[in-house]
């Protein structure tokens, strides 16, 4: 079951590296809302059905913060004029967000509790790794980046903070 979380939420960003060289700022500014949205989902969800306490307050910080990035993001399009531009890689993020959901919907107690922790795990990372290898080189206009580079501290504290939720729901 981990490997499967983990394989589902680590391939989620893969169709990102495609757009490495050809990524446009529409399409980054989909994938961020997208990415955050998919968190602001899967967060809202777990705080309804996590039993850990640890772990509905994670989730809840979620949705906090996530729903925090996207209005920023969602400002800095409208000031720039960019319309979010769909792609495989925010479709691929939509589909990957359903599909835990899915699973999650499956489980229950502390199998609920791991599974989500895991995929936060897992998706944090994933999405670090489209920030620094995808999104922020591929931005072009500088605002969009300072945003991502602003933004990417917390991400980083996400994982590490799922990481150490994630500890304490294996003792």
């Amino acid at each position: 079951m981990k490997a499967s979380v983990l394989v589902l939420a680590g391939s989620m960003l893969l169709p990102a590296a495609a757009f490495a060289q050809g990524i446009n700022d529409a399409q980054i500014a989909k994938i961020v809302v997208t990415a955050n949205q998919v968190d602001i989902d899967a967060g809202k969800f777990a705080a309804t059905k996590a039993t850990n306490p640890d772990v509905k307050k994670f989730a809840q910080t979620m949705v906090t913060d996530h729903s925090g990035v996207n209005k920023q993001a969602i400002d800095l399009a409208t000031k720039l004029g960019v319309k979010p531009e769909d792609n495989d890689t925010a479709r691929s993020l939509y589909d990957g967000g359903k599909a835990n959901i899915d699973n999650l919907k499956t489980l229950k107690g502390k199998e609920f509790d791991k599974a989500y922790v895991d995929h936060e795990v897992a998706y944090h990372q994933a999405v670090l790794d489209a920030v620094d290898k995808t999104l922020i080189p591929g931005a072009k206009n500088e605002e969009l980046k300072a945003l991502l580079v602003k933004v990417r501290p917390a991400f980083v504290a996400h994982l590490d903070h799922a990481k150490m939720v994630q500890a304490s729901l294996s003792k």
